[in-house]
């Protein structure tokens, strides 16, 4: 049966780097639906990301709603009144088609079905054989094995959209540079003559031991390399430590700067090594090489999918301490440095190919 589809919602209440991985799959989503209204709806801090997806170049979101929390889920606490009331705004809405983009749906499956939308999709971790379809819902069976890029493509391939493009996006913007350069001596730096180093994540486990960043700054710097170190102001601690451990000058940018700020300045620099985090998506979105250590994560669902632009480096669980060394980090820059400078101060997201005007409807398998 086709339903025509008119007004989406999107429901991925999660964090930067989640949320970047998902960029791929709004893009199809759009290409998909090329005449819907899309409403994206996250964490109150997502409304940055979905005004950089409704610029004139993306345009892959057109509305952002704000998530107050759900009591299940672990990313904001929240009341269940305060949900039900939330819930029933949102029903408020009549959405055509609510798409369930949070994970294996075992909580995030009644979040959506709560919107009340004519017909809901997504994946569910319940029965892994079988696909779960009544009048107005369709779930598929939870694909743990794939990346988590792809993983959101396939419930938009589900849908009948298309699933090759994988370029991650974060498109910056020119207030991005405007409060950079609020920040003289970041605005300063020479375009592709520093190197980022990112100590912080937001969970401790997958945060590398400050003096083994130390270590890496300083082999870096022997080679001619301005080191700075990146971070939100509640990181700049943490960044002073990789600093005091350096024998090498560097520069401690880890401070009130944006996102957006952050990936300017990332955008200008020739390398980052950072922690498994939301910044190694952006570095990923930019096309900026880097090198990501893992600790807490598996690489498989969660490294950089261009090989030759990042490169991974994991803990060994078979070797005495099972820890990542310096060296092993340095060993996989240096190859990285040697590439061409990529493109500086640009998002680089690509216009959606339209096949259909934008005030159609369509329809939905």
């Amino acid at each position: 049966m086709h339903e025509t589809v008119q007004k989406i919602a999107v429901f991925r209440a999660l964090k930067l780097g989640d949320l970047v991985c998902a960029t791929p799959a709004l893009r199809a989503l759009r290409e998909r639906f090329p005449g819907a209204h899309i409403t994206l709806i996250g964490l109150p801090w997502a409304r940055d990301l979905a005004k950089r997806l409704s610029a004139d170049e993306a345009r892959w979101v057109d509305d952002f709603v704000a998530f107050p929390g759900h009591p299940g889920l672990p990313e904001q606490p929240c009341s269940r009144a305060s949900f039900e009331a939330w819930a029933a705004q949102m029903r408020e809405r009549r959405f055509d088609l609510a798409v369930q983009m949070h994970g294996s749906g075992r909580i995030s499956n009644g979040v959506v079905q709560a919107i009340g939308a004519r017909r809901t999709v997504g994946f569910h971790a319940d029965t892994p054989a079988g696909e779960i379809g009544d009048a107005g819902r369709r779930l598929w069976p939870y694909p743990e094995d794939l990346h988590e890029i792809h993983r959101n493509l396939c419930l938009v391939k589900h849908l009948g959209g298309h699933a090759q493009d994988d370029q991650v996006a974060f498109p910056l913007l020119d207030e991005d540079f405007d409060e950079l350069a609020r920040h003289a001596d970041l605005d300063e730096l020479p375009v592709g003559g520093f190197i980022c180093l990112h100590p912080g994540a937001r969970m401790a486990s997958k945060r590398w031991d400050p003096r083994r960043f130390a270590a890496v700054g300083d082999a870096l710097a022997c080679n001619g390399w301005r080191i700075v170190l990146t971070g939100d102001a509640s990181e700049h601690a943490l960044a002073a430590q990789v600093q005091e451990h350096m024998h090498a000058p560097a520069l401690n940018a880890a401070r009130a700067l944006s996102v957006g700020a952050l990936a300017a300045l990332l955008s200008r620099s020739r390398l980052l090594v950072s922690n498994d985090t939301g910044v190694s998506h952006i570095a990923s979105a930019l096309q900026l090489p880097s090198v990501v250590i893992f600790f807490a994560t598996d690489p498989r669902r969660w490294a950089p999918l261009d090989g030759l632009r990042h490169r991974c480096v994991m803990r060994a669980e078979d070797r005495p301490g099972g820890g990542v060394s310096p060296e092993e980090v340095v060993e996989a820059a240096w190859p990285l440095l040697a590439l061409p400078a990529p493109l500086r101060a640009t998002g680089a997201v690509k216009r959606p190919r339209a096949r259909a005007a934008r005030t159609e409807a369509q329809p939905v398998r």
